[in-house]
C-alpha cells in the first residue's frame, strides 16, 4: 500500500510539474511568436519603403558619406540613431539612394523596435548594412562580409524555400560583447533575393521570459547541438567570460552524467516532450523537458523528489511496528495449525511416494481433498498416469526420428548439388561444411575453407566492407548484398551474398547458413551501362554527367570546412581551326591525344572530364593555394604545346584556362562553374595559351556585360543613341575635307557610356548589324544636310566586321542611297586590317562590290594589323588612316616618326591618299606636313562633336587661319 501510495504522489508530482512546464512553454512560444511578427512586419515596411515602387512615407533625405582609404563607405546618421556600411567597390546610384532612404526610414521605424529587440539592422547581398544601434556598422572591419554567415544564407530560396524568418544558434557577439540570438527575415522582390532584415536579442533577455515561479523548482534550457543556455550554476559573468574566450558552454561541463544522459536522449530522438528523473548531490529529482521548435530549444525545469516523498516517510515507521507485532502472532497460530492439519498428511503421501520410485506404480496414494495436500495427492496420481503415457510416447517419436533423418538426407543432397554455393559455419561464423557449387565457384579445394572463419572468403578489394558486415551479423544475426570473394587465380568474382541464422527449438542459434550466387554477368552488363553512362566513348575521358557527380562531392566535403580543390575549365585554342582543316577525324584524334597527355600528367585521385566539344574540365583535390594551382596549369600548358602528328600533319596546340578555389570562391555548384567559364573567357581575352584566376571583378564585369547587354536592346528602341562628327581637315588651310562618324550612347541613368565597352558586346550579340545599319542611315541624311546648309562633305563611316560579313550589306547601302539623295562618292567605309584577313578571296569579292555602289573604301588603324603588302595591293582601297599610336609619341620616339614617314610613303606610291588620326600638337602637324600628309584627324583641331556644335568648329578654324596667316606675313 506504501508502495502504490510512493508511486501516485510521483506520478501526481510528475503531472503538476508537466503542466506548470506546459503553462511555461507556452507562454514562452506566445512571447516567441510576437518577436516573429514584429520582426515581419518591420520587414514588410523596408522592402516596401526601399525596395518597391510606391513609396508611402517621405524619405528624402541627404546622408552624410564617409569614403575611407580602407575602401569602404560609412554613414552615420546626424542624430546618432543608425549608421551604413558599403564596399566602395559595390558604390552605385541605387546604393546612394538606399543609403539616403534607409537612414529616414530607420529614424522611424528603430526607435519602436529597440524596445523589443536591442537592434534592427538591413544586410543586402551587395554585403550593404543600415543598423541601429551604429556600433557595428562603424566598427567592423573594411573586409568583413555580412553576408557568408550559416544563417544568412540559411534564409535563401534554396534553403528556405517557403521564405519564412530564421532564428540563428546563440552565438557570442564581439560588438555588444554579450550572447545573442538573431532573428532574420529574407527579403525577395518579384521573387528575386535581395537580402534581410534582422534583429538581435540578448539571450539573458529571453531566458528571462521563463520564471518557473517557485523556489523549489530550477530550469535548465540547451540547444539541440549541447549547448548550455540556462543553468543554476551558470552566472551572468560566467557567460561573459566563456563568449569572451571563444569558448562554448557545453552541458556535460556542468551538469553530471545522469543528468546529461536525459538531455542526449531528448536530443538524439528530437523528443518534443520528455520525462524522467536523475539523481544529483545524492538525491532523487524528477525533471520534464519541452522542445521549443523555433528556437531549436530545449527546456526543463527539475525539483527534488524529496519534497514530495516527506510525507510518506513517518507513516512508513508507523507501518513498519505495526508489521512486526502481527509477523510474531501468526508465527504462533501457524506452529500449531501446522502439526494438526499438515504433518501428518504428509507423512502419509511420502510413505506412498517412496514405494511410487521403488517401481511399485500401482500404489494408492490418499484421498483427494480440496485443500493444498488433497491437491498434491491427486497430483501424484495423475503422474502415475503420465508416467505410462510417456512410455508409448518414446515409442512413437523413435520412429518419427527415423522419418526425420531421412528428410535431412534429401536436404543435404539438395545442398550439395545445388547451383549456389553454400556455407555452413557454427555460432561462431567457422566454416565445418563448404558445398561443390561453391569449390566450383572459387576453384579452391574443401581444405581451403575448413575450420576458417567465414568473412575470409571476401575478396581483399572489398576489405573495407568486412567490418560493417561483422557488424551487422553479430548485432541483427543476417545480411544480405553484393560482394566479391576471393577465387584461387587471384580472379574475384561478384556474387549475391546472405548470410541467415540457424535455430534451434528454443530459438538459440546453432550455426549459420551463407549462400553465394554467381552475379559476375551482372555486374559486367551495370559496368558496361555505367561506362557508356558516365564516361566519354571518344576519348575515355568522365562525362558531364559523372563530373558534375564528381563536383557535388567534392563541394559536400569542402562545406565541412576540411577540404579544399581546384576547378579548371579550358578548351583547345585551335581547335576549329584545325578541326576544319583537317577534318573530324583528325579532330577527333587530336581529343584522343590531349586525353592521354592529361591522363599521365595528372594524379589518378583528379577527376578529368571532357564536357563536349573540345571543352574539358579538372578538378584537383587537395589544392589550397593559387601557387599550386599555377604549377598544375603551367603543367597541362607545357604537356600540351609539344607538337602533335596528326596523319602527315604536326599541329601544335594551346589551351586557355579558367582556374577557381573551392570553398574560397564559392560553395554553389553552379557559381563554380560560372567563376570558372568567365575566368576562362579572361583567359582568352589575355591572349590564349594562358591561364586565369576567377576574382570578383570578373563578376562585376560580367554583371556590367549582361546590364549593358539588356540596356542595347532598350537603347535602340527608345533612340538613345546620337551620332558625334570629327573633323578631318587640311592641316595647311584648315579647310574641313570630311567628318568620321562616331557613334555615343548617352544612357538616361549611367549617362556617357564609352564605345570600348558596348561596341564589342553589340559585336558579340549581333546587335551591331542593326546598330551599324541605324548609322548608315544617320549619316546619310547628315550628308544631305550639309549638301542643303552650302557645305558638301565627305563622311566616314566605321563598319564592324559582322556588318562586312552581312550578306544584305551591299542591297541594304544601296537602298539607302537612293533613298536618301546622298552622293556615294561622299561616303567613305572603314575597315580594319583584320576584318579582311580571314577568307580574303571574300573580302575581295565584297569590296568590289561596295565600290561598285560608288562609296570610297579606308583602311583604318593602318599598320595595328596584319599590314600585308601583298593583299594591300589587291584590295580596292582608297584612303589609309595611320592609327594614334604612331602619332602620339611624335616627336618624342624617333622609331614611330619613321615608321609613320615610311607608311605615308608607300600610299603614295600606291596613289593612296592619307589621313593621320590622333593629332594633338603642332609638332605633330608640322611632321606631317614635312613629310607630305596634311589631311589630319584629332584634338588639335577639334574632338567628336554633335552637329549643333559646327558653328562653333567653323568659327575656331577660321582663328587658326587668321593667326597661321599673320605669322606667315610677319615672317
Amino acid at each position: 500500500m506504501l508502495k502504490s501510495e510512493e508511486k501516485q504522489l510521483v506520478f501526481e508530482e510528475h503531472e503538476v510539474l508537466k503542466s506548470s512546464t506546459d503553462l511555461l512553454v507556452k507562454q514562452f512560444n506566445e512571447k516567441v511568436n510576437t518577436k516573429v511578427n514584429i520582426a515581419e512586419q518591420a520587414n514588410s515596411v523596408v522592402v516596401e519603403q526601399l525596395f518597391s515602387k510606391q513609396q508611402s512615407i517621405n524619405l528624402s533625405n541627404n546622408a552624410k558619406l564617409q569614403f575611407n582609404n580602407d575602401g569602404t563607405i560609412r554613414s552615420a546618421s546626424a542624430d546618432g540613431m543608425s549608421a551604413a556600411y558599403l564596399a566602395q567597390k559595390n558604390y552605385s546610384p541605387f546604393y546612394k539612394q538606399l543609403i539616403n532612404d534607409s537612414e529616414s526610414l530607420w529614424r522611424i521605424i528603430a526607435p519602436t523596435l529597440i524596445h523589443d529587440f536591442f537592434n534592427f539592422y538591413l544586410i543586402t547581398k551587395d554585403n550593404f548594412i543600415r543598423i541601429s544601434p551604429p556600433n557595428w556598422a562603424l566598427n567592423a572591419p573594411a573586409n568583413f562580409n555580412f553576408t557568408t554567415g550559416t544563417t544568412y544564407n540559411a534564409v535563401q530560396k534554396n534553403i528556405n524555400p517557403t521564405q519564412e524568418p530564421k532564428w540563428s544558434k546563440v552565438y557570442y557577439d564581439k560588438v555588444w560583447n554579450k550572447w545573442v540570438i538573431s532573428l532574420l527575415v529574407p527579403i525577395y522582390v518579384e521573387n528575386e533575393f535581395l537580402g534581410v532584415t534582422g534583429n538581435d536579442i540578448a539571450l539573458n533577455t529571453l531566458i528571462s521570459q521563463l520564471p518557473v515561479g517557485d523556489k523549489e523548482k530550477h530550469l535548465l534550457v540547451f540547444d539541440s547541438k549541447g549547448q548550455l543556455l540556462a543553468h543554476p550554476d551558470v552566472s551572468q559573468n560566467l557567460l561573459a567570460n566563456y563568449g569572451s574566450k571563444g569558448k562554448t558552454l557545453n552541458t556535460q561541463d556542468f551538469v553530471n552524467d545522469e543528468l546529461q544522459a536525459i538531455i542526449n536522449e531528448a536530443r538524439t530522438m528530437h523528443l518534443s516532450e520528455y520525462a524522467n528523473s536523475f539523481e544529483q548531490n545524492d538525491e532523487e529529482h524528477i525533471i520534464n523537458i519541452r522542445k521549443i521548435d523555433e528556437l531549436d530549444w530545449y527546456i526543463g525545469v527539475y525539483k527534488k523528489r524529496s519534497s514530495t516523498l516527506s510525507a510518506l516517510q513517518d507513516l512508513k515507521l508507523k507501518f513498519f511496528g505495526l508489521f512486526i507485532m502481527y509477523a510474531v502472532l501468526v508465527a504462533l497460530l501457524l506452529h500449531q495449525a501446522l502439526y494438526q492439519l499438515v504433518l501428518r498428511r504428509l507423512h502419509t503421501l511420502v510413505y506412498a511416494v517412496t514405494n511410487f520410485g521403488k517401481g511399485n506404480l500401482q500404489i494408492e496414494f490418499p484421498p483427494e481433498n480440496k485443500d493444498e495436500i488433497g491437491t498434491l495427492n491427486g497430483s501424484f496420481r495423475d503422474m502415475t498416469v503420465e508416467i505410462r503415457k510417456l512410455i508409448d510416447g518414446l515409442t512413437q517419436r523413435i520412429t518419427e526420428k527415423e522419418i526425420a533423418e531421412k528428410a535431412a538426407n534429401r536436404l543435404s543432397k539438395a545442398v550439395a548439388f545445388s547451383g549456389t554455393g553454400v556455407v555452413i559455419t557454427n555460432e561462431n561464423f567457422i566454416i565445418e561444411y563448404v558445398n561443390p557449387k561453391m569449390l566450383e565457384m572459387t576453384g579452391y579445394p574443401e581444405s581451403h575453407f575448413n575450420r576458417t572463419p567465414l568473412l575470409s572468403i571476401i575478396a581483399t578489394e572489398m576489405a573495407i566492407l568486412v567490418d560493417d558486415i561483422d557488424i551487422d551479423l553479430r548485432s541483427r544475426n543476417y545480411w544480405r548484398g553484393d560482394t566479391l570473394i576471393q577465387g584461387l587465380d587471384k580472379q574475384s568474382i561478384w556474387v549475391s551474398l546472405s548470410v541467415s541464422p540457424i535455430r534451434d527449438e528454443s530459438g538459440k542459434i546453432t550455426s549459420y547458413v551463407a549462400s553465394a550466387q554467381d552475379i559476375s554477368f551482372v555486374k559486367e552488363s551495370q559496368r558496361k551501362m555505367e561506362q557508356l553512362a558516365y564516361f566519354d566513348t571518344l576519348t575515355g575521358l568522365a562525362n558531364r554527367t559523372f563530373f558534375r557527380m564528381q563536383l557535388r562531392k567534392s563541394m559536400a566535403l569542402a562545406e565541412r570546412g576540411h577540404y579544399a580543390f581546384a576547378l579548371f575549365y579550358f578548351d583547345l585554342d585551335e581547335f576549329k581551326r584545325i578541326n576544319d582543316t583537317l577534318g573530324h577525324d583528325a579532330g577527333d584524334q587530336l581529343l584522343v591525344e590531349v586525353a592521354n597527355r592529361l591522363k599521365k600528367r595528372l594524379r589518378a585521385e583528379d577527376t578529368i572530364a571532357r564536357l563536349g566539344g573540345d571543352e574539358f574540365a579538372v578538378l584537383l583535390s587537395g589544392i589550397e593555394s593559387q601557387e599550386h594551382a599555377t604549377d598544375v596549369a603551367n603543367t597541362i600548358q607545357k604537356t600540351l604545346n609539344v607538337p602533335i602528328k596528326l596523319s602527315s600533319n604536326e599541329v601544335i596546340i594551346s589551351a586557355s584556362i579558367g582556374i577557381t578555389m573551392a570553398p574560397y570562391d564559392s560553395l554553389e555548384e553552379d557559381q563554380l562553374l560560372k567563376h570558372a567559364d568567365l575566368a576562362m573567357y579572361e583567359a582568352k581575352a589575355k591572349g590564349r595559351n594562358t591561364f586565369h584566376f576567377y576574382s570578383q571583378e570578373l563578376d562585376a564585369a560580367a554583371n556590367e556585360r549582361l546590364f549593358i547587354e539588356n540596356e542595347l536592346r532598350q537603347a535602340l528602341r527608345e533612340k538613345q543613341f546620337v551620332i558625334y562628327y570629327q573633323p578631318q581637315v587640311d592641316s595647311r588651310n584648315q579647310q574641313v575635307m570630311g567628318y568620321e562618324a562616331l557613334l555615343r550612347w548617352f544612357h538616361p541613368t549611367e549617362g556617357l557610356i564609352p564605345p570600348t565597352k558596348f561596341i564589342p558586346i553589340a559585336e558579340a550579340t549581333g546587335l551591331i548589324v542593326e546598330l551599324g545599319e541605324w548609322v548608315l542611315q544617320e549619316s546619310c541624311d547628315f550628308a544631305v544636310r550639309l549638301k542643303e546648309q552650302g557645305r558638301e562633305n565627305n563622311i566616314s563611316i566605321n563598319l564592324s566586321a559582322r556588318q562586312f560579313k552581312d550578306a544584305s550589306l551591299v542591297t541594304m547601302l544601296s537602298k539607302m542611297i537612293i533613298k536618301s539623295g546622298v552622293s556615294a562618292k561622299r561616303l567613305h567605309l572603314e575597315l580594319t586590317e583584320s576584318m579582311l584577313m580571314g577568307n580574303v578571296e571574300a573580302a575581295i569579292t565584297q569590296l568590289h562590290e561596295l565600290k561598285a555602289l560608288g562609296v570610297s573604301i579606308s583602311i583604318d588603324d593602318f599598320g595595328t594589323g596584319y599590314s600585308s603588302l601583298s593583299y594591300l595591293k589587291r584590295f580596292p582601297v582608297d584612303i589609309l588612316k595611320i592609327d594614334r599610336s604612331f602619332v602620339r609619341d611624335i616627336p618624342e620616339d624617333t622609331n614611330d616618326m619613321e615608321i609613320t614617314a615610311a607608311i605615308i610613303a608607300m600610299a603614295q606610291k600606291l596613289n593612296i591618299n592619307v589621313v593621320a588620326e590622333g593629332v594633338e600638337t603642332i609638332e605633330q602637324v608640322q611632321f606631317l606636313q614635312n613629310n607630305n600628309c596634311f589631311v589630319v584627324q584629332g584634338y588639335y583641331f577639334s574632338a567628336p562633336i554633335p552637329e549643333r556644335e559646327f558653328p562653333s568648329l567653323f568659327e575656331k578654324l577660321n582663328n587658326i587661319q587668321r593667326i597661321e596667316n599673320l605669322n606667315k606675313n610677319a615672317g
